[in-house]
């Protein structure tokens, strides 16, 4: 069994990791190609990369919020930061109210989908809301791409964008669950979570 990594091995992780998530999205979204060049703008992706954060913590819910939160928190500016020298963005956007809002939403989606990592690990009915979770934030989004079809102002990228989403939430599934009944659990609980983060998405003005 791997032993759980100490506070500074997780500290050192999470600034690393923020500072690669926000470097690497900018640079995936400049240079890789359509389709697959649009998940650089998923919120859901974001979501992803903190339950695996805590995934990866194994025990300790407190020290996976924090650590999943101060990831997504540093990876808003390390994007920003990125842009300004690949491309010589503005470098005010960096305490620009739309980054700090950013910001305030890495807090709230590392602390649930960092607890949501941990519970994947557990021995209960946790086992399964915490890989739902995921998979339902990439199942919400990719409500919203459907949402779009047949928008002209879209053309087909919508079609393409759902069906990645929806593959990668299987994914998730796939690859957090320990056995298939526990990926099937999870998927039935995804489902209405999406419908949910759906609606979530919706009154936030996301849509």
């Amino acid at each position: 069994m791997r032993p759980e990594p100490g506070h500074r091995h997780v500290a050192l992780a999470a600034l690393l990791g923020g500072l690669l998530l926000g470097s690497i999205d900018f640079i995936w979204i400049k240079y890789v190609p359509y389709p697959a060049g649009n998940l650089g703008n998923s919120s859901a992706v974001w979501a992803v990369a903190a339950f695996f954060f805590g995934r990866w913590v194994r025990t300790g819910a407190l020290r996976a919020a924090v650590g999943a939160a101060v990831g997504l928190v540093v990876a808003v500016p390390s994007y920003y930061v990125t842009a300004a020298l690949v491309q010589g963005d503005d470098w005010s956007v960096l305490w620009a109210p739309s980054s700090l809002l950013w910001m305030c939403f890495g807090v709230l989606a590392g602390v649930l989908f960092g607890i949501a990592g941990v519970w994947a690990r557990a021995a209960d009915w946790r086992r399964v809301v915490g890989p739902a979770l995921p998979a339902a934030v990439l199942f919400a989004e990719a409500g919203l791409e459907i949402r779009r079809i047949g928008n002209p102002d879209y053309g087909d990228d919508p079609i393409w964008d759902a069906l990645i989403k929806i593959a990668l939430g299987l994914l998730v599934l796939v690859v957090a669950g320990r056995t298939n009944r526990q990926r099937a659990l999870a998927l039935a609980t995804a489902l209405p979570l999406a419908l949910a983060g759906l609606g979530a998405f919706l009154l936030a003005n996301f849509g």
